[in-house]
């Protein structure tokens, strides 16, 4: 991928964001993906990548695109998206 400066390393979410417009805890996704709830914290901080398996699985569980979930690059802070 050319002139796309990404980090190999970080993979940036809106699980937080999902799971708040849809008032699902991370307990309740947890156990619908059959992972342990403190795997979504990790998730959701940064501090873990999911698997690809993961990803797609959140975002079917979420019907949503995985690009909608996931990004390369951080998302837009909420409010800046039109800017």
């Amino acid at each position: 991928m050319e002139g796309c400066a990404v980090s190999q390393e970080n993979i940036h979410n809106r699980i937080a964001v999902l799971r708040a417009e849809r008032g699902v805890s991370r307990k309740d996704l947890a156990g619908a993906l059959g992972v342990h709830y403190q795997t979504i914290g990790y998730l959701e901080r940064g501090e873990y990548s999911p698997s690809l398996h993961l990803a797609l699985r959140i975002a079917a569980f979420f019907e949503v695109p995985v690009e909608v979930a996931f990004s390369l690059r951080p998302f837009p802070r909420l409010g800046e998206e039109g800017r």
